[in-house]
């Protein structure tokens, strides 16, 4: 999906996935001490803006230009401060060992590139940081309730345990979960969780 698509999509005046965070983010974030976050691909800014609230030190980047609008529109409204940036999944770069958690929150790419897109973005997490993920699983093509048409595109636990062999995973499962999250996230969805360190 490239820019234009999901500027067309966040330009209406409403949130399309909603303003609250993932609940499964939220749960696992609220585990944590808060430091350093970072937040790829975070669209509408709902996820950014919660750590924020939690008195995380937020970085989060995307690249639609109108979901960087309505993020900031979002913490303003919240009276929080986000660093939200306009910057490409398979190219962007931030300091090694720089964050304490690092989310992935419906973040799907093309098969060819996402191993090298965890790659780079594991070099960013500080050792003994979190990676919290969420996504839909391949079962998704099912349910018909959001997420991307192309297989290939969702998650399998296999591939996940492979793509992020570098980290000790604490926990992965798919489950069948009850999703409502705008217009885009909406019903029974099969997703996939994980949570692990460097």
């Amino acid at each position: 999906m490239n820019k234009e698509m999901w500027d067309q999509r966040y330009a209406d005046s409403e949130y399309v996935y909603g303003t609250h965070p993932n609940e499964f983010f939220k749960q696992e974030l609220d585990k944590l001490v808060p430091g350093k976050i970072l937040l790829p691909a975070d669209g509408e800014g709902r996820n950014a803006v919660y750590a924020a609230e939690k008195g995380w030190i937020v970085s989060a980047f995307d690249q639609s230009d109108e979901g960087r609008k309505k993020a900031l529109r979002l913490a303003s409204g919240r009276n929080v401060t986000i660093e939200y940036e306009i910057r490409d999944l398979e190219t962007t770069e931030y300091p090694a060992d720089h964050f304490d958690a690092i989310a992935l929150v419906f973040v799907h790419s093309s098969a060819k590139n996402r191993r090298q897109i965890y790659l780079n973005l594991m070099r960013f997490l500080k050792p003994g940081g979190t990676l919290i993920l969420i996504g839909y699983s391949k079962e998704q093509l099912q349910y018909n309730t959001g997420g991307p048409k192309e297989i290939s595109m969702l998650f399998s636990e296999d591939e996940l345990i492979e793509d992020f062999a570098g980290l000790q995973i604490k926990s992965i499962r798919k489950i069948e979960a009850m999703i409502q999250e705008g217009d885009f996230h909406s019903g029974n969805a099969s997703v996939i969780q994980l949570v692990a360190f460097k």
